[in-house]
């Protein structure tokens, strides 16, 4: 008899694949944001900085998931 199938296990690879996508995600909405920002009247330049901050650290987090996911070559 089989067992029911349950919901399907990702593997490692495709974990990185969808966090990569969601992060990736994140960051064109800071950029965005910091955008829209940019427009205000009289736009705060603490929030400016936050979001640059959060944005530059998204951009090294998928930086290190990319690394991970391409393979090393030898030449």
């Amino acid at each position: 008899m089989n067992a029911p199938m349950g919901p399907k296990e990702l593997n490692h690879e495709e974990v990185l694949r969808i966090s990569l996508e969601v992060l990736k995600r994140e960051h064109r909405d800071l950029d965005e944001a910091i955008a829209a920002l940019h427009l205000a009247v009289n736009p705060d330049p603490l929030t400016l900085r936050r979001l640059k901050k959060q944005k530059l650290h998204l951009k090294d987090r998928i930086a290190r998931i990319e690394d991970e996911l391409t393979p090393d070559i030898i030449a």
